[in-house]
This record gives C-alpha cells, sequence and structure tokens, in this order.
C-alpha cells in the first residue's frame, strides 16, 4: 500500500521523492516477503521499514545474512520488542552473538513444565540492556496527541459456552471439535456474534461520521457489512482479497482486518477507531492505534473503543495485551480442560489394551 500510495497534488510517492531528493536514484523497494532475494547482496544500503525479524525464520535468518554482507543498515519501529526474545535476532545482525544457540544458552531459562518451549526467565540482563542501549537510536516525537481508550463491555452466551464446553461438538459444521485451535476459536465466535455485540458495534458506527473498524474473523467482517448496508453507510475493506482506499467523503466506514492492515498506512481524517474485537498480540494492537496518531494528524485528542466482554476468554486476552504478551491458544484451551479428539481416543484404545481408566471421553452428539 505504502508503496502505491501517491498523497495529492504530487506525481510520485513520498517515499520515492524523500529518496530523489536526497540525490539517490539507483534504489528497489521491496516487500518483507521477498527478503530472502536480496541475501547475496553487498556493499548496499538496507532500510528496513518496521519490526518483522522476531524469531527465528525464514525472514530472521535472511535478514542476518543481508547484515553480515558487508552492508549499512537501519531498521525502523515503533515497537522494537516487548520481551528480550524480540532482540535476539537484531543482537545476531549486529554479532553480539553467533546463532540462536548461543544467544539462549547465555541468557534464557526453560520452563521445564510445558511441553512447548516457553521461557521461564532471563539471565545477564545487564548485558542484554547495554547491547540494546548500543544500538537503539531513539527518534524524537513532537505529537501532541492524547490517546483515549474506552472499554464496552458486551454481554455473550453463557449457556452456549456451556454446551460447547460440556459436549466438545461444533454447532457449525454438526461435527466433533478436532483441536485446539479450532475450540479457541468457537469460543470466540459464540462470543463475538452475539446480538449485544452487534448492537452496540452499531451504535458505535453510527455516532460517528467516519470511523475505522478492525476486525479479527471473516465472520465479524459479515457482521460489519451488514450493518453497514443495513443503514446505507459507504464503506471500503482493507483485508487479504480487498486492498481499497479510504473513502473520499464527508461520512465513512473503513473495514480492516488487522493481519492485512494493521500496519504501513495512515490516515488523519478521522479521529476514531472501533475495535470490534481484540487481536492477540499486543504489538499488533499498537501498531493498530497507531494508524491514526500521525505526526500531521490535526486531532489532540483520538478516541479507540473496545469492544469486550466478560467472558474468560475475552478477559485473558485483553490481559495478555495490557501485560504486553501474546495469547496462545494451545496454553489457554488446556488450563479451560480441553482434550483434543486425537489424544481422548488414544487414551481411549489405552484403556480398552490395558484395562486402566483414563478418563478422557468422546463428546457425545448434543441432542
Amino acid at each position: 500500500m505504502k508503496r502505491d500510495l501517491i498523497e495529492k497534488g504530487a506525481t510520485k510517492p513520498d517515499w520515492q521523492q524523500s529518496l530523489e531528493n536526497c540525490g539517490i536514484y539507483h534504489y528497489i523497494v521491496d516487500s518483507w516477503q521477498n527478503v530472502h532475494k536480496y541475501t547475496e547482496i553487498k556493499d548496499s544500503v538496507f532500510i528496513f521499514d518496521e519490526q518483522r525479524v522476531v524469531g527465528y525464520g525464514k525472514w530472521g535468518k535472511s535478514f542476518i545474512k543481508i547484515c553480515w554482507n558487508n552492508n549499512d543498515w537501519i531498521l525502523l519501529s515503533a515497537t522494537p520488542g516487548d520481551v528480550w526474545m524480540d532482540y535476539m535476532t537484531v543482537f545476531i545482525a549486529n554479532k553480539f552473538y553467533r546463532n540462536k544457540t548461543e544467544f539462549t544458552s547465555r541468557h534464557v531459562v526453560w520452563d521445564p513444565y510445558v511441553k512447548f518451549p516457553k521461557v521461564k526467565k532471563y539471565i545477564g540482563t545487564a548485558v542484554l540492556e547495554k547491547y540494546r542501549n548500543k544500538i537503539i537510536v531513539p527518534m524524537e516525537d513532537t505529537r501532541q496527541t492524547v490517546r483515549h481508550r474506552d472499554y464496552i463491555y458486551a454481554e455473550f452466551d453463557q449457556q452456549a459456552l456451556l454446551t460447547l464446553a460440556n459436549t466438545r461438538w461444533n454447532p457449525y459444521t454438526d461435527e466433533p471439535i478436532l483441536n485446539i485451535a479450532e475450540y479457541t476459536q468457537l469460543v470466540r465466535r459464540i462470543v463475538n456474534t452475539g446480538p449485544d455485540r452487534i448492537r452496540i458495534a452499531e451504535k458505535e458506527i453510527l455516532s460517528k461520521d467516519k470511523i475505522i473498524v478492525f476486525y479479527n474473523f471473516n465472520y465479524e467482517l459479515d457482521i460489519l457489512k451488514e450493518i453497514c448496508e443495513r443503514n446505507n453507510l459507504l464503506y471500503k475493506q482493507w483485508n487479504g482479497w480487498a486492498h481499497e482506499p479510504i473513502p473520499d467523503a464527508d461520512k465513512w466506514v473503513y473495514l480492516v482486518q488487522y493481519t492485512a492492515g494493521s500496519e504501513g498506512w495512515n490516515c488523519v481524517t478521522t479521529n476514531a477507531i472501533l475495535f470490534y474485537s481484540v487481536n492477540y498480540s499486543y504489538k499488533t494492537m499498537e501498531q493498530s492505534e497507531g494508524r491514526i496518531d500521525r505526526t500531521n494528524t490535526p486531532y489532540k485528542d483520538l478516541y479507540y473503543t473496545y469492544l469486550t466482554s466478560l467472558s474468560k476468554v475475552d478477559k485473558d486476552i485483553l490481559k495478555a495485551v495490557r501485560d504486553k504478551k501474546r495469547f496462545t491458544e494451545a496454553a489457554w484451551a488446556k488450563k479451560q480442560g480441553f482434550v483434543p479428539i486425537d489424544i481422548q481416543i488414544e487414551n481411549l484404545e489405552q484403556e480398552w489394551l490395558y484395562g486402566v481408566e483414563i478418563g478422557a471421553r468422546l463428546p457425545k452428539r448434543p441432542r
């Protein structure tokens, strides 16, 4: 979106004009998706927009190769990292550590009581703070904006959640729930599609002339589109299949999916965002709020409305975001006592073979 954006009255995008004003004419602009194509480039300058190198995956390893190839580089981000693991790849790129193994062996204590890698605590943090201070360059911010957050709690169908927990049955497909992700998403769907939440969302949308609405799931998009169409509201979308610009009108609604549109664009024609549901990631929520919190916004007061509920899942997601942590479906579902169907079948087979009562039972189809 940023690559193709041209401001009113300009003949080129702002990034292109900025580079050429500095006398730079030989350049390539590409997405993080293609970062692996440039691992063999040497003696060049790289400007990386946004912190996309958390972890040690394909992007992170390509980033390290580029940085080690005698290139100058800078990584731009308003959210550089919340925990020390977020800085690991950048530290390796700066050659403070040779690889992930050296970093984790020196600074990470793993939790031995869980089946998946989980950091219990960090050690040697004084060294980590020294490295972080060495590489981070704070940028002055002249903004005078004030963020106002309003949390509205909607009612939800408690009986439907209880039935789901007891039967382990998918009411939308009329089949057993196969895994943890499906169970957690069904819990969220029941909570997020409640009539009270839809009513509140409609009221909030109608109360603003121009409003951005963030959502997580496709069924939420269907609800939001129906609200707009029912009230004859002009709306545009930014998601995985629709990349429509912000409307140029006196009254509009802009529907944005978190994964597709939490970064890389901005809007200074409104000061209101509605979060129909909260994302799992604090960083994603922070970036989403930043879409209207720009240095050139004419507004001082910015208004963020969070739609949530007193359900267990919503409270835990909101707590993770406030604590600057990431909500994990697997860990949450296990705490609720959910056992996937494949493990239940395995337990029943062991009980049949060895005569030992395991305790897990296959879900019964609700009457």
